[in-house]
């Protein structure tokens, strides 16, 4: 196992990189709460549009109608997450894989915890449609977090294929 002081530097690389998925994550909200007002929709192409949505739930807008609680509840969820993730991240910063797929889910989780303690909801602005089906709007923060899940079960059926 790695010393403390080894581990550190990895660590610092990864959460270098979740800092960066932050910043874009926030530098595109704030783009879109500057040139959209709630509920405006911009297509730019057949099956691709810009808008600007408010999210006071969790994935696919999963509580999003709760009487306000969910605000706190999904922040502390948030930010024990990221607590946990750079704690495996310092144990684990090693398997690149693994880490790569944490640092995307600890970048987006903080993106949206962000917007949950400025504003009480995520900014969602990226629609995804065709044939008349709307997927729901999501966000920078949201890709990395359904990425680096992805990247999780790829590293998961490799370990498994090896063992």
């Amino acid at each position: 196992m790695p010393s403390r002081s080894s581990a550190a530097p990895g660590l610092t690389q990864w959460l270098l990189v979740a800092a960066l998925i932050i910043v874009a994550d926030q530098l595109t909200k704030i783009l879109v709460i500057g040139a959209f007002q709630l509920g405006d929709v911009r297509p730019i192409t057949s099956f691709f549009n810009l808008v600007r949505a408010h999210n006071y739930g969790a994935a696919f807008s999963f509580l999003h109608g709760a009487s306000g609680w969910q605000r706190w509840f999904f922040l502390g969820l948030g930010l024990a997450a990221a607590a946990f993730i750079t704690w495996m991240l310092r144990r684990h910063g090693h398997q690149k894989l693994f880490a790569w797929a944490l640092t995307l889910i600890l970048g987006g989780a903080l993106g949206n915890v962000i917007d949950r303690a400025i504003h009480g909801y995520v900014v969602d602005f990226i629609q995804v449609h065709a044939g008349g089906w709307y997927f729901p709007a999501f966000n920078i923060a949201d890709s990395a977090i359904t990425i680096g899940a992805v990247m999780l079960i790829v590293d998961e059926l490799r370990r498994v294929r090896r063992g």
